[in-house]
């Protein structure tokens, strides 16, 4: 089991800027970023494979990045021209590559993100 620690959660206005961090306990070699709302499942905004390909969701296309470290303990997502609509809990999690997709296996315990507008 990996351990992760999400930070960089915070208040932000609306057209501001949020850089998220996940520490692991442990090399990690796919990750995602999810995103809950109250009464809503996760849903995943952002993805990088093992080999650094990355994906996101639409709505935050062009303005999200994920991105690691060389160690590849730490993965970051830089939340640019936010929106009151990215509003929620992140968290990060392992993904793990099963053949023809991509399984989740530990998460975090989240950091909250709030947009004003």
């Amino acid at each position: 089991q990996v351990h992760l620690v999400e930070s960089g959660g915070g208040l932000v206005q609306a057209g501001g800027s949020l850089r998220l961090s996940c520490a692991a306990s442990a090399r990690i070699d796919a990750m995602g970023w999810y995103r809950q709302t109250p009464g809503n499942q996760r849903q995943l905004i952002a993805h990088i494979t093992t080999g650094g390909g990355t994906n996101y969701e639409d709505s935050v296309e062009g303005r999200f990045t994920i991105s690691r470290d060389s160690a590849r303990k730490t993965v970051y997502l830089q939340m640019n021209n936010l929106k009151p609509e990215n509003t929620g809990v992140y968290f990060c999690a392992t993904r793990e590559w099963r053949g023809s997709f991509y399984s989740t296996g530990d998460w975090g315990k989240g950091t909250q993100v709030t947009v004003s507008s």
